[in-house]
């Protein structure tokens, strides 16, 4: 009896170290291979935006918010293959961060002071503006060319309502469900002109299959400072990626990602804009 009882006891303390050993091993692999935390980022962006953020066959993107956020995550301690891209739609964004379902987001997302309430902001990382794409021979060079012209935006945008209060009253509103039914109805004739922010319509213009047809009026009707959207309250995520964002300009991977994802479209961009500043 005795004899058992010394090997239930051997065996119990057995046991008790495998145990400690598993409970180990799963709080190594916890801890993940990126300097954030984690073995993968998740990573919002648009899906549907040629130029900035796009899905293309075979689950790659690209487009210069692409190259941001992958730059960025780099700075942030994640390889390439470590970044999952996750699409977030404009009426999503808060919602998504405030979930946790990403942890930064990279989609054409425009600094306000009521987007400030509900999430934080690094950046900008580019100053994009209210801008007309029209064929190359159109003849429409300011706003006021406008009056009588059809102009196209997207369901639920107020760019084009914008044009038709403030500059071209006479202006013929089209709304089509996106932006990829404009480009066709200007490239039809449908339509004459098309609305939205200039580094969106130079990235559709820059498409190989538009190559030549297109051409911004360059008429800057506003101000985007393009963000890089973080949960409220995450200072220290928002300080890291500002450096990352300082990093990208000085070593002149801004400035190659803007060429690479716009050049093609003729897009007079506005110099990298300064950490912090806005431009109203």
């Amino acid at each position: 009896m005795k004899l058992r009882k010394v090997s239930a006891a051997a065996a119990a303390a057995l046991v008790l170290s495998l145990t400690a050993t598993a409970c180990g091993g799963d709080d190594e692999k916890d801890s993940g291979s990126g300097s954030s935390g984690g073995e993968t980022i998740k990573v919002g962006i648009k899906y549907d935006q040629p130029g900035l953020g796009l899905k293309e066959p075979g689950d790659k993107f690209s487009g210069f918010d692409v190259d941001v956020a992958t730059y960025v995550a780099k700075e942030l301690g994640y390889e390439p293959d470590q970044i999952e891209f996750v699409e977030t739609k404009s009426a999503d964004r808060e919602n998504a961060l405030a979930r946790g379902d990403v942890k930064f987001i990279t989609a054409t997302y425009s600094i306000t002071d009521e987007r400030k309430q509900k999430v934080d902001f690094a950046g900008p990382y580019l100053l994009a503006h209210q801008d007309l794409l029209i064929k190359s021979d159109s003849d429409i060079t300011k706003g006021t060319d406008l009056n009588g012209k059809k102009l196209c935006s997207v369901t639920g945008s107020t760019s084009a309502q914008n044009v038709k209060n403030d500059i071209a009253p006479d202006a013929q509103l089209k709304e089509y469900g996106t932006y990829s039914e404009c480009i066709a109805g200007l490239q039809s004739g449908a339509v004459d002109a098309v609305t939205t922010d200039d580094s969106i319509l130079a990235g559709f213009a820059a498409q190989e299959q538009y190559k030549g047809q297109f051409k911004l009026a360059g008429l800057k009707l506003s101000n985007e400072n393009y963000g890089v959207g973080v949960k409220k309250g995450d200072a220290a995520t928002v300080d890291k990626i500002n450096k990352a964002l300082e990093k990208m300009v000085s070593d002149g991977a801004w400035d190659k990602a803007v060429k690479d994802n716009f050049g093609p479209a003729g897009y007079q961009n506005e110099p990298a804009p300064k950490i912090g500043v806005i431009v109203s």
